[in-house]
């Protein structure tokens, strides 16, 4: 489990494909305190350390990983944003993330906001998965790329988050570009309370 406070952003220095699936090597500021076995949410991603050596560590994305999130796009020297899995007592300063994205994301539109930024996301509005809890409300959570923000000015397939100058500064939020792909993880809340909706 995470929180959607990002740690730190990693960098991408290699790529191997095997069958269906990638191993992504990786350095970040705290690669010599991770072990194998470990959690790390990779742009909202969680993906398990299976090596660690010289500075660097590996993981793997299967094939359901790739098709539903933006990790299959990454090039070597990518910054990547990284959070390790929540320590059970900690401060939840985010929101209750997993991990488990959902679906990806095109930015369509960026504006300043006197000093912050606004970034507008469009999702797929697949028939059915409101149903189940994948949308966003004014003022919920919703996880990009790894980061909690709260959502302003949701429609029914575009929600929009203002980013401040210091998350601009530490995430990958700085890379994004209109026509970015990213990941999107929607309230776990929300799935869950759209699910006992229907059993009622």
């Amino acid at each position: 489990m995470f929180s959607g406070i990002i740690e730190g952003m990693a960098t991408v220095k290699a790529i191997r494909k095997y069958q269906e699936n990638i191993d992504l090597t990786l350095s970040c500021d705290f690669t010599d305190e991770l072990k194998i076995d470990q959690s790390i949410s990779h742009n909202g991603v969680c993906l398990t350390v299976v090596a660690v050596g010289d500075g660097l560590y590996t993981v793997t994305a299967m094939k359901e990983t790739l098709d539903r999130s933006n990790l299959g796009q990454l090039k070597v020297d990518d910054r990547v944003n990284v959070e390790r899995s929540m320590i059970m007592g900690g401060r939840l300063d985010g929101h209750i993330v997993q991990g488990h994205v959902d679906e990806t994301a095109t930015c369509t539109a960026m504006r300043d906001a006197d000093g912050s930024t606004y970034f507008t996301f469009r999702y797929h509005n697949v028939p059915g998965m409101a149903r189940r809890g994948y949308f966003t409300v004014d003022k919920g959570s919703v996880c990009v790329n790894g980061v909690s923000l709260t959502v302003c000015e949701p429609t029914d397939d575009s929600f929009t988050v203002a980013i401040i100058p210091y998350t601009l500064q530490h995430t990958n939020f700085a890379d994004i570009r209109v026509g970015s792909v990213v990941n999107v993880e929607f309230d776990i809340l929300g799935k869950y309370i759209a699910r006992l909706a229907q059993l009622k």
